[in-house]
């Protein structure tokens, strides 16, 4: 079982960046690869970023390529996501999640641990 607590979302103008973290209860934080979704109302869960168990592996969304950065520090059972250059269209809340497969995943069911989101919100 892993809880986890997103943190560092907020208001931001076009072309801007922020950095969200992810912190993670428990001892085995370093055991999970770890993924970034994000869901505007009415729509569909969207994969964003996603990195293995070491950090030395990590997948994209084609919306986010270039912009975004997943990292994991895993001392501080943290995981992050750096995002630069952000647009009105990447408004909306944004979700960290623990899988307990071995190896990336980028399919939200493929998750088992879920945070309560955190809002990002970018201004035009």
């Amino acid at each position: 079982q892993v809880q986890l607590v997103e943190s560092g979302g907020g208001l931001v103008q076009a072309g801007g960046s922020l950095r969200l973290s992810c912190a993670a209860s428990g001892r085995t934080f370093r055991t999970y690869p770890m993924g970034w979704f994000r869901q505007a109302p009415g729509k569909e869960r969207e994969f964003v970023a996603a990195i293995s168990r070491s950090g030395g592996s990590t997948n994209y969304g084609d919306s986010v390529k270039g912009r975004f950065t997943i990292s994991r520090d895993n001392a501080k059972n943290t995981v992050y996501l750096q995002m630069n250059s952000l647009k009105p269209e990447d408004t909306t809340i944004y979700y960290c999640a623990a899988t307990t497969r071995l190896t990336i995943a980028i399919s939200d069911y493929e998750y088992n641990y879920w945070g309560q989101g955190t809002q990002v919100t970018v201004s035009s």
